[in-house]
């Protein structure tokens, strides 16, 4: 027990840092890589690429730590964060950045990528019993969102505060990537100190089960899961946080610092609308509580390139990050609830690459609709309704599927049964 509250710390404390240094970068990214002398386009494109080499990297990653080691993945997914920030340093070549991007592990949205997320959700669900899994996973987003808000507005502040002092923008973006270079050491570090106990445990029923991508008995289940969440990536990848940051740059003249400050609130917001997903979700339910709470944040989505001030666009983004994330220790949890104990890595970590490929695929498209001062706000539109689909679709196709928390005791099913 005393080991495995103390895995769960360090599970905890590599989110947390881990998301402070995508937070720290995320606000500056784009504007690091137009100093550097790259076009919108060639920008969307590199974002593109960098999520897709995610995905990838993540995929096999994921779908071999329960046979290689959850561990020793975990430690792997941080020398690649290492080795993003280096090579993002070390060259302003477009396509010496596409191959640190691919290989290497950075967020340009502030929001998890790479493998972290899937094992360490996997690990957490085998030390907690199901009640209290939601609940720990809505802690778990809550401290994320908190790490990410405090990267972004230290990230604004050192860039704002170096450029006072005497350094170019592209200086003092550089700051920042070494800082996250710095980040991903740390984290391999800390993972060193997991226990045995965060590995999966054999499942004597799946042994003569065949596998396909570490999946035996939910691989439809984990497919159709893995399509929608795609649709709902793909759409949050026009809107990423670097995107929104130079959308209101462009669009309102907002300096880095101020985006700093309005990415803090906006991530600590999120971490609060997460927590309160778990009381939400123990009245209605997982499904529902996604559902429910994802439309109306969407349609706020659509309604900020609406505003004809700066003031009031802040306003209904910080509005709709009070609710936005309500859907994400949710759907964490259903996925790993409704899938067998020894499948949970890879259908974590096969719905999380699903996410990020989807999410690859937009930045691109934004790239170019941010080149045109005409389309300059079509993301934020289509982005929303796209949400909107994909929330409905969700409801319809798992509203009857229910997690062990949710289902009723035996003795009624006797009862109804009888």
């Amino acid at each position: 027990m005393v080991r495995s509250k103390t895995d769960t710390v360090l599970l905890f404390t590599t989110r947390i840092t881990r998301l402070f240094a995508y937070g720290f970068l995320s606000v500056v990214l784009v504007l690091y890589l137009a100093a550097a002398g790259l076009s919108e386009t060639r920008i969307g494109l590199l974002l593109t690429l960098t999520l897709a080499g995610d995905a990838a990297i993540s995929l096999w990653i994921t779908v071999s730590a329960d046979r290689l080691g959850r561990k020793r993945m975990l430690i792997l997914g941080a020398v690649l964060m290492l080795g993003a920030g280096v090579g993002f340093l070390a060259t302003r070549d477009f396509t010496l950045l596409v191959i640190a991007a691919v290989i290497g592990v950075i967020s340009p949205s502030g929001l998890e990528v790479g493998p972290f997320l899937s094992i360490e959700q996997a690990a957490l669900s085998q030390l907690l019993p199901d009640e209290r899994r939601t609940q720990v996973f809505a802690w778990y987003n809550l401290v994320g969102s908190f790490a990410t808000a405090l990267g972004s507005l230290g990230g604004g502040l050192l860039a704002q505060t170096l450029q006072g002092s005497g350094f170019t923008p592209l200086s003092s973006y550089r700051a920042l990537l070494v800082a996250y270079a710095l980040g991903g050491g740390l984290l391999a570090v800390i993972f060193l100190f997991l226990s045995p106990a965060v590995e999966t445990k054999a499942n004597p029923e799946a042994v003569n089960c065949k596998r396909v991508l570490g999946l035996h008995r939910s691989r439809g289940m984990v497919a159709k899961l893995s399509s929608l969440f795609a649709l709902d990536a793909f759409a949050g990848g026009l809107v990423v946080q670097s995107i929104m940051a130079y959308w209101f740059h462009v669009r309102f003249g907002v300096h880095v610092a101020a985006l700093g400050g309005i990415f803090f609130g906006a991530n600590l917001l999120a971490g609060v609308s997460a927590l309160l997903a778990a009381r939400i979700a123990a009245r209605i339910g997982l499904v529902k509580t996604m559902v429910f709470t994802h439309i109306p944040s969407n349609l706020l989505l659509c309604l900020v390139p609406l505003m004809p001030n700066v003031r009031l666009a802040v306003g209904v983004l910080l509005l709709r990050f009070t609710i936005s994330q309500m859907d994400v220790p949710t759907r964490q949890s259903y996925t790993m609830a409704v899938v067998a104990p020894d499948e949970r890595s890879a259908a974590s970590g096969m719905t999380t690459i699903a996410r990020s490929v989807g999410a690859s695929l937009s930045p691109s498209l934004s790239g170019l609709l941010l080149a045109s001062p005409l389309l300059l706000n079509v993301p934020f539109f289509l982005a929303g309704g796209l949400k909107v689909i994909y929330d409905l679709l969700l409801y319809r196709d798992f509203k009857a599927l229910k997690p062990p928390e949710e289902a009723p005791p035996r003795s009624a099913q006797a009862g109804r049964l009888g």
